[in-house]
């Protein structure tokens, strides 16, 4: 047997294994499959303060290893979650992290007000990889000071009993530059990554596949770009509570993250195949823990990192 339960900035989850952000809505989808308060969280879409409808299709495209989607965070807004959505998860025994979008840090203190412990949210996963419209449509990620900002002013704002974990995005030059400016600003932990921007074209048409041109490349293909992010994170700030998410299909690849410094992983694309991969991803993480002799599962978070004995 093996002790899968894991803790993120003071909060308990049984075991680490947690969907991703945007692959299964707020959880309901997920409940024909399997019960989804066996995982250790249901990690919901990104919600913004008013609806949104997305961007035009096509929005998703296949790539070798991955998929492109421009879906543009359509979602029915914060009312809509509270209302319908976190009362679900709720009453389903599952642990909510609720995933806030914006375009403005107000847009960010506006939803992390609204989303109190009291309400059954476990955590705050600030999708930082959406563009400032007061700077020119800079993504907030890929600046220290703008990033910085937003985790400064949702910590400020939310429930001081909910930990607001920042997601970090690939595209930049130092990610761990990033990593450091939002936990100086108050971030209790990070989730690396988020999607890489990519783009393809049809050889048939001679045109962009996708209606946005570009889009978020996700699935196996980018699952050493995660492994990268999250050991160079760890390396730098091993104090700091990481997710590991990118590419997961299997418990091995799971491992590998945990191996890289996550102290909990989150499966996304791979559900676009196989719904239950969560729980599947799960049994085979404690089936690799048991066979190398790991106890606890917070014994193998960034074993890499140890020295050869």
């Amino acid at each position: 047997m093996v002790d899968m339960s894991t803790s993120l900035s003071g909060v308990g989850f049984p075991n680490p294994v947690m969907t991703a952000s945007g692959c299964a809505a707020a959880g309901r989808e997920l409940g024909q499959f399997f019960d989804v308060s066996v995982l250790g969280a249901v990690v919901t879409k990104s919600i913004m303060v008013s609806p949104r409808a997305g961007r035009p299709t096509p929005r998703m495209a296949e790539t070798p290893s991955g998929m492109l989607n421009s879906i543009g965070l359509q979602g029915p807004g914060i009312d809509a979650f509270l209302d319908q959505d976190l009362p679900w998860l709720v009453a389903a025994g599952a642990r909510a992290v609720v995933s806030i979008a914006g375009g403005s840090v107000a847009d960010y203190v506006a939803l992390a007000q609204r989303l109190p412990a009291a309400a059954g949210v476990s955590m705050l996963e600030v999708n930082i990889s959406c563009p400032n419209v007061e700077s020119r449509g800079e993504v907030f990620a890929c600046d220290p000071v703008a990033a910085g900002a937003v985790l400064a002013a949702v910590r400020d704002a939310a429930d001081p009993e909910v930990p607001v974990f920042a997601k970090l995005s690939p595209d930049v030059t130092d990610i761990v530059a990033v990593a450091r400016a939002c936990v100086a600003a108050g971030a209790d932990g990070l989730t690396l990554i988020n999607t890489l921007l990519g783009m393809a074209i049809d050889p048939v048409t001679m045109r962009p596949v996708l209606a946005g041109q570009t889009g978020g490349l996700s699935g196996p293909a980018i699952r050493p770009v995660a492994v990268r992010a999250v050991w160079q994170v760890h390396r730098a700030l091993p104090g700091v509570p990481l997710i590991g998410v990118g590419g997961i299909r299997t418990g091995w690849d799971a491992l590998e993250l945990v191996l890289a410094g996550a102290s909990a992983v989150q499966v996304g694309t791979a559900i676009f195949g196989d719904p239950s991969a969560p729980v599947r991803v799960l049994d085979e993480l404690t089936a690799a823990m048991a066979e190398r002799g790991f106890a606890k599962f917070t014994d193998a978070v960034g074993f890499a990192h140890r020295s050869p004995r």
